[in-house]
Order: C-alpha cells, then structure tokens, then sequence
C-alpha cells in the first residue's frame, strides 16, 4: 500500500464492507452500495469539495475507476443524509482496529460550530429549535449555532462526538458523552482525561471518578496549584481542532438541517479517523498527517 487517496479509499472500503453489509429491503439493490457511499463522503472531504454539485461533478474524473457509478446530486443528498449511522458505526470501527484505542489518555474539548452568519438566516432556518446563540472565547465573538464535542486519542483518533446547543453547560453535556462512551467500554478504567480549564468543578470530577477516569486539567488562578498550565499537552487537542476547521472545513459544513450538520460534520471526523487508521497501517511518523490524501 502507498499513502495515496486511491490506495486510502480501498483500504477502506475493504475494512467497511463487511461491516456495513449488503442493503437490505424491498426493490431492487442499489447500484451504490453503503460502503461505496461513505467512502465517496470521506475522499469529498479530503479533496476539498465545495459543494456536494462540484463534487460530483469532479469525482469521475478523479475516482472515476474505483466508482463506476456515481449518483446524482438529489440521490447522493438523500442517501448520504440517511447514512449518518454507518459514518458512526466506521468511526468506531476504525478507532477500535488503531493501536491509540487501547492508550490510556484521551482528549476532551468543545468547539464551536457556526450554522449561520446572518440574523434573517437565524430567522428562517430549520435549526432554530436546536441551535442557539453561543460566546466563541478563543475568538471573541458571539455565533449562532451548535457546539461540537469531541472526545479523541492522542494521535488524533475520535472516540465519540456529539453535539449540543451552546445554552448548555459544557460540564453537563460532557458527562453525558462520557456516560455514553462508557457504556460502549471506549472508557477503560484508569483512563486519564486531559481537559481545560472550562471542565473545572468538583462534581465533574466525582462523575468521572465514578466511571474510573482521572481528570487532568490547566490550573484556575484561583486554586492551588496541581498539574500547572500543562500548554504543551493541551496543544494536541488544540491541534485536532485545527485539522478539522482548516484541512478539513469543519465550519464551512454547509448543513441546514440537524440531520444535515450531523451528517457532514460526521463525514469530516470519519475522513479524519480514516487517515488516521491508514497512516497506522503504513507506519507514518505523522499520523494526522492529510497530505498525502488531498489530491
């Protein structure tokens, strides 16, 4: 194998088929399959697509060997609006087959995610149930949108995501993500959860003390000193966050649905994980490393 994009989408292809199986149902089976349908959602992200229209229009003639056939732009949407489970169920797959599932630290960090830029947008959109005003400290500014959590390896790998409307407390929906990950054993016991100063308070780290994990954070001004403001650490998750807003246009999603966003920002973490896993397989230093995939 070479750390190309074709060889990436193959690999791929051949870990997922299994797993996601033939489609099921009524009719007639669907030219694409399932795993043909996320592997096109991963090499779209990678490759920097503008939009889904630019990408099938560009796509046969750069993976036009590996997809004989490639939907058109209404059943590419609805099929990939539908698939959001199967991006979940690849996640987790490739995060249990990478050597970083069995590390003893995970990362924890919340970013924001803007799903509008206008107040007539605010006004009209079909997020407005779910999305809310939010404060984007590292940036100083108010957005209107969700708020992405994401719990990872060192290396980069997502463990578990969700997301969540900025009303709430991130302390309140990181307990839940950890809760869920727990159930699905992804939090061994022992684990080490580095953080920031925002997951600070004494009944986060009971409810973590509860499920077995430790809680490693930046000191506030206003306690003792214990682990000092550990910049160095905290910079791997800062970086994982970059790789998804810069390389892989985490806030350029362009959903307008909350199946819609669920879905794209699914396509970027599973795009992530799959290099990733793949950079594993072929023992490269770097492996965030997504330069080898994005042409």
């Amino acid at each position: 194998m070479r750390t190309d994009l074709d060889d990436l989408v193959i690999a791929l292809y051949v870990t997922i088929d299994e797993l996601l199986g033939p489609r099921r149902g009524p009719g007639h089976p669907p030219k694409l399959s399932d795993a043909e349908l996320v592997c096109l959602a991963v090499a779209q992200v990678l490759l920097g697509a503008r939009s889904e229209r630019h990408w099938l229009r560009f796509v046969r003639d750069r993976l036009g060997h590996l997809f004989p056939y490639v939907p058109g732009q209404a059943g590419y949407n609805k099929r990939l609006r539908a698939a959001a489970h199967h991006l979940s169920l690849a996640i987790r797959h490739l995060a249990m087959r990478s050597p970083s599932w069995c590390d003893g630290l995970r990362l924890l960090d919340a970013t924001p995610l803007p799903c509008g830029q206008s107040r007539e947008t605010v006004k009209r959109s079909a997020l407005w149930p779910h999305a809310a005003y939010g404060y984007d400290r590292s940036h100083s500014r108010w957005y209107w949108g969700l708020k992405l959590y994401l719990l990872c390896a060192p290396d980069g790998m997502p463990i578990t995501w969700c997301l969540a409307t900025p009303k709430l407390g991130e302390r309140q929906v990181a307990q839940v993500l950890l809760d869920d990950a727990a159930r699905q054993q992804a939090l061994a016991a022992g684990t080490i959860i580095l953080a920031d100063k925002g997951f600070a308070g004494r009944a986060f780290e009971r409810h973590l003390g509860a499920l077995g994990a430790g809680l490693i954070r930046p000191d506030r001004k206003d306690e003792p000193r214990r682990f000092g403001s550990l910049g160095g650490m905290r910079q791997w998750i800062e970086s994982v966050i970059s790789t998804l807003k810069d390389q892989l246009n985490l806030e350029g999603h362009r959903g307008r649905t909350l199946g819609g966003v669920f879905v794209r920002v699914g396509q970027r973490l599973l795009a992530l994980a799959a290099v990733v896993w793949f950079n594993w397989q072929l023992d490269v230093p770097d492996k965030r490393s997504l330069l080898a995939y994005d042409h």
